[in-house]
């Protein structure tokens, strides 16, 4: 690090060497700047978190004085910005009064006390206000950290949930609430859950409404909220946020997600194509029905390309964490949903009771800005946009294209987990056949067929092949995104192609087929047998044949199921969906 941040780190802590906890000075917290601690009541020899969360800029560091006065930096691991973060441990406290203090420049902007073995900690205000806001955003990176190129991929929530590592929440309030705590929801539920549960330990009031599914040509609409203020100032058991989160994820769906984006009865809001509006909790929701959360903004240099990284669910609860990109991130103009990143609306007290503020209100009361930029842009536009944000120095096109050809990889490998859970679960249930819903529902349904079949990982899938394959022609269209050096575009584009091709007989996947032996498929054969992924999503047939193997075939040889005869004519009827790349209306 610099050598003005240690000299500012000693200067603050010689100005505190030999005093008692508490004696220098006031301790209090920042308007910008707060320290958080946990667990809520810390006892002697136990570990105590602590994390420093800013809205106003980097902090440096955090000081510890214990009741001895001893001064030391806590070791901490930073998160990006805005908000900004630090989190270290201490893993074994004294009794007695600690000192926790956030530095920057050698100045103290926030600090916090806390009495270990008398009392309780802070939870904060009680209210959705900024601080607060900064510290779910904070917790929620901190939640999914992990290095940037290793696979981040859980059976549910409830494993990184009971990991204090991860979690800074992680029994929290005591009551040893998370030891037994089932934690799966599903795509549309993810982003409630978390809020859910950071509300619950943090003693605030959540907020949902029960919302259409919406139609061809109007996105969905939602009815009166519903204000469960049961974690207000108390310790609540596990069991009742179990009852809480029960009747959320029976309430909430895809379509909370994608109403209209200038719509006032709504759970989230659409926020501007700014870093600093898009913090990590961020929801992402498609056109289509999924959603995503980010979880991380990581920059570039102009050779190693920025990323943006978010997690979500599926169908079998499954959590993986993923990359932003346009194979990931579905965007679209269509009049049966407003897609694109939003945000909760924060709760404020009114009448002695809760209520989400409106769009007009959407500056202050610790809400980041009410926007309807995302409503003007078509596909091109906001993708665009998007790679400034994630790049803004530009991309050298190579880089651009091995960042593409990564996230593709990365979607085509989590596929493979997702087409051997189904063949799973068939071979755990023999003569069983997954009922299949008629038109849309395919990708939206309840049951074993919403568990495991495809069609909405294939068919973002089938769009990933267009956009790693397309990359040259969009160098042509939009050079301004890519450091050419003054190479013209054609020359790159020309670069990228060949990089292409290249790519497509290195890069493989490999999968298990139905007598156990491992298949070896290459990047190029997939984009041969686009046609075939065509068809690919139905957990009734072989997997062989759910990767597109051609019947008759020596890879196919091994097949043992079909998926019954008007299964597959109704498939083939809908297979305009997938080769048009486009999901049709409810």
């Amino acid at each position: 690090m610099r050598f003005g941040f240690w000299l500012g780190v000693l200067y603050g802590a010689l100005a505190l060497v030999g005093q008692p906890a508490g004696a220098v000075g006031e301790c209090r917290q920042g308007m910008a700047v707060r320290v958080w601690t946990a667990p809520l009541m810390v006892r002697p020899g136990q570990p105590l978190a602590v994390m420093a969360v800013a809205t106003d800029g980097v902090l440096d560091a955090i000081l510890v004085t214990d009741p001895a006065g001893r001064i030391e930096v806590l070791p901490s691991r930073p998160g990006g910005g805005p908000p900004w973060s630090l989190q270290g441990t201490l893993f074994r406290v004294e009794a007695g009064p600690y000192r926790l203090t956030a530095l920057r420049a050698g100045q103290a902007v926030g600090c916090t006390e806390i009495d270990v073995g008398q009392g309780m900690g802070e939870r904060g205000s009680g209210r959705w206000d900024e601080a607060t806001e900064a510290f779910f955003s904070a917790w929620i990176e901190h939640l999914f950290a992990a290095p940037p190129d290793e696979t981040l991929s859980l059976d549910s929530l409830a494993p990184i949930l009971r990991d204090p590592v991860h979690n800074l929440l992680f029994n929290y309030l005591g009551l040893n609430e998370d030891d037994s705590l089932r934690a799966e929801p599903d795509c549309a539920d993810l982003p409630y859950y978390l809020r859910a549960y950071f509300a619950w330990k943090l003693g605030l009031p959540i907020s949902y409404r029960p919302c259409s599914r919406g139609t061809s040509t109007a996105p969905p609409r939602c009815q009166a909220p519903i204000i469960d203020a049961r974690f207000v100032g108390v310790r609540a058991p596990s069991k009742s946020f179990r009852e809480a989160v029960r009747r959320l994820m029976d309430t909430v769906h895809s379509g909370n997600g994608r109403t209209a984006l200038d719509d006032n009865a709504t759970d989230l809001y659409p926020l501007a194509l700014e870093r600093g509006s898009l913090w990590p909790g961020t929801v992402y929701a498609d056109p289509y029905g999924h959603t995503l959360i980010l979880v991380k903004w990581l920059p570039g240099d102009g050779k190693t390309p920025g990323r943006l990284l978010a997690v979500d669910a599926q169908p079998d609860n499954s959590v993986t964490r993923k990359r932003y990109w346009e194979g990931n991130f579905l965007f679209a103009e269509t009049p049966s949903a407003g897609p694109g990143f939003k945000a909760f609306r924060p709760l404020v007290q009114a009448g002695g009771g809760w209520r989400p503020l409106s769009n007009a209100e959407l500056t202050g009361h610790g809400a980041r800005p009410f926007s309807l930029e995302q409503r003007y842009l078509d596909a091109d536009q906001f993708y665009a946009r998007l790679e400034q944000l994630i790049n803004p120095g530009g991309l050298d096109p190579i880089s651009a294209y091995d960042a593409l050809l990564a996230a593709l990889i990365e979607q085509i490998e989590t596929r493979v987990q997702s087409v051997e859970n189904g063949a799973r679960y068939l071979s755990q249930n023999p003569g069983a056949v997954i009922p299949m819903p008629s038109g849309p529902a395919i990708f939206e349904t309840t049951g074993p067929w919403e568990d495991y079949s495809t069609p909405s990982r294939d068919l973002r899938l089938l769009i990933a092949l267009k956009v790693v394959e397309g990359l040259a022609q969009r160098i042509r269209r939009y050079p301004e995104l890519y450091t050419l050096g003054g190479e013209g575009p054609d020359s790159a584009a020309a670069r990228v192609e060949q990089r292409h091709q290249q790519a497509l007989d290195r890069q493989a996947v490999v999968y298990t087929r139905s007598d156990g032996s491992p298949w070896r498929l290459t990047l190029r054969e997939l984009y041969v047998r686009r046609a075939n992924l065509e068809m690919a999503y139905n957990p009734n047939d072989c997997i062989e044949l759910r990767w597109g193997a051609e019947p008759g075939s020596a890879e196919a040889a091994t097949c043992r199921r079909r998926a019954p005869a008007e299964q597959r004519v109704r498939m083939e009827q809908y297979r305009i969906w997938f080769r048009t790349t486009t999901r049709p209306p409810r």
